[in-house]
């Protein structure tokens, strides 16, 4: 019999060029599940619908192809799971990743904080080992890349660690985070923040300045100031400190040159923004860019 590792790679494989076949894989994982894991699917099933709705896992043979980092960050999450699973139904194998183990941690013993750990794990790990199919892609979808991972990071330190990430109103993190609830989806959709197509032809800027103006108060003013301390939480967290890394000087860089930081600042302005920083306990650390330009009409 094929060892775990094995037979998940062939589930994966099995499934690659077929985006619905990966929606139904990741979504058997949870619905097949007996006991209390059943109810842990909420925000990946979500997002994993805006990502096919987009586009991104679509076979790269279609037109237009999908994107071979979202598809190869979407592999490692469905295999690290489907090994995880198996090996916990008893096939033969060991973990053959620190991301697998984290899986098994959780089917064995579900809890919100045990998802996160290993939900972020996986991700993380495709992040690091795919910046390369990273930097081959567009700079708005490279905007996006970094803002899906560290509103993905915010919302695990939310549970596991609500001060850090909300300052004086930490009491509403585990409230607002359980991955078991419908109110986590407020901090992991992407549905309001950006573009529903792919590729996006339209300017970064464009992009930035259409963000919904909740999403805005979210990665501005609650998230930004908080990135130095939120990456070296999760790298500690998830044993990967290479996840520092992925900040220049607080400042997102994930396949992100230096040449490109003023992006970052752009929707970086407001009173509203400042004062939710303030709430929570803390200030903008990021000044308005000389990039930033009039806004233009919301997408309908």
């Amino acid at each position: 019999m094929a060892d775990a590792a094995t037979r998940a790679e062939q589930e994966v494989a099995r499934v690659r060029d077929d985006p619905a076949g990966r929606y139904a894989l990741a979504q058997e994982f949870y619905r097949h599940a007996t006991g209390p894991r059943r109810r842990y699917g909420r925000a990946e099933l979500s997002f994993l619908r805006w990502s096919l709705a987009r586009g991104v896992l679509a076979p790269e043979t279609s037109d237009p192809p999908g994107s071979p980092w979202w598809r190869a960050v979407n592999e490692r999450l469905l295999r690290d799971k489907a090994e995880a699973a198996l090996l916990c139904a008893g096939a033969p194998g060991v973990a053959g990743a620190p991301s697998v183990e984290c899986w098994v941690d959780f089917i064995r013993s579900p809890a919100p904080r045990r998802w996160y750990r290993a939900h972020n794990a996986s991700i993380v790990a495709g992040y690091l080992g795919h910046e390369d199919l990273a930097a081959a892609e567009r700079q708005v979808e490279r905007f996006m890349m970094n803002v899906a991972l560290l509103r993905v990071l915010f919302t695990h330190a939310m549970l596991a660690e609500p001060r850090l990430a909300l300052g004086r109103l930490a009491p509403l993190g585990p409230l607002m985070a359980d991955p078991r609830h419908r109110n986590v989806q407020l901090f992991l959709d992407r549905g309001r923040s950006f573009p529903p197509e792919y590729p996006v032809t339209a300017p970064v800027e464009e992009t930035v300045l259409d963000e919904h103006a909740l999403a805005r108060v979210l990665d501005y003013g609650l998230i930004a100031p908080r990135l130095t301390a939120l990456y070296a939480f999760s790298a500690a967290s998830l044993d990967q400190p290479r996840l520092t890394t992925l900040l220049d000087d607080g400042v997102p860089a994930y396949a992100w040159p230096r040449v490109d930081r003023p992006v970052w600042y752009i929707g970086n302005t407001g009173l509203h923004l400042r004062a939710v920083a303030r709430v929570s306990g803390t200030r903008l650390l990021w000044e308005p860019s000389p990039l930033r330009t009039a806004r233009r009409p919301r997408r309908r």
